[in-house]
């Protein structure tokens, strides 16, 4: 696929769906923080707004002012859309979002499980949920993968290192490599780990995670990869 223009500024507005749940407005807040301008998105606008004011209280005035939105209006307004969804509640906001999502960078962060049994993983027909994402939306919007493996708690823990990779996944290389300098932004290793259909893998190590948190009774288990050279 060829480079998509949105990749190629640096003064990205990243809007983020279901940015008032914990996982969501972990992210918002990391994002916020380290500059770049956030977009509360929530089925309810005035919700939204809410947490913006909450976390433009927490920032200080130094930082850029955080905004709240209905989901659709904070996509529009947005060039990268980070969807902070579970799979099993995704279809409907997908539909509200279609329109909005064209021609931008969108953020999956979901993962494929079993839902009776979350330690398992279930990939969807279209292989994975990134994939299936990507079918919705077309092929103007640029699907990538990102954050399946890091567990919410440690996205929560907002003034803590992170010491877990990233993998990147997307049929597009510039959308990929522009996600990555947005994740090494807020602090977190990134990498690229290739193509659109190797999310399935990527989306299948949550359970992997998830399983390996219950035997040994954690909840931040993630992942390291070694020899990679690190910038």
């Amino acid at each position: 696929m060829p480079n998509h223009p949105i990749t190629q500024s640096p003064n990205h507005r990243i809007a983020i769906i279901g940015g008032t749940g914990k996982e969501g407005n972990a992210l918002a807040f990391r994002f916020a923080r380290a500059g770049v301008r956030v977009l509360i998105g929530s089925r309810d606008a005035a919700k939204a707004q809410n947490a913006a004011n909450e976390m433009n209280a927490r920032l200080g005035a130094a930082a850029l002012r955080v905004e709240g939105y209905s989901n659709r209006d904070a996509a529009a307004k947005a060039n990268i859309v980070l969807l902070s969804v579970p799979y099993d509640g995704m279809k409907p906001i997908l539909e509200d979002l279609r329109d909005a999502a064209q021609n931008k960078i969108v953020i999956n962060i979901a993962s494929s499980l079993d839902p009776e049994r979350k330690s398992r993983a279930k990939p969807p027909a279209a292989g994975s949920v990134t994939a299936e994402v990507q079918q919705f939306f077309g092929d103007t919007a640029k699907v990538v993968a990102a954050f399946q493996n890091i567990s919410p708690e440690k996205l929560e823990a907002v003034d803590e290192k992170i010491d877990s990779d990233v993998l990147v996944c997307g049929g597009d290389k510039a959308a990929r490599e522009t996600v990555i300098e947005l994740i090494r932004r807020i602090g977190i290793d990134a990498l690229d780990a290739g193509v659109l259909a190797n999310a399935i893998a990527v989306e299948a190590l949550t359970a992997v995670l998830i399983a390996v948190n219950i035997k040994y009774k954690v909840k931040g288990a993630g992942i390291r990869l070694t020899g990679v050279p690190r910038e």
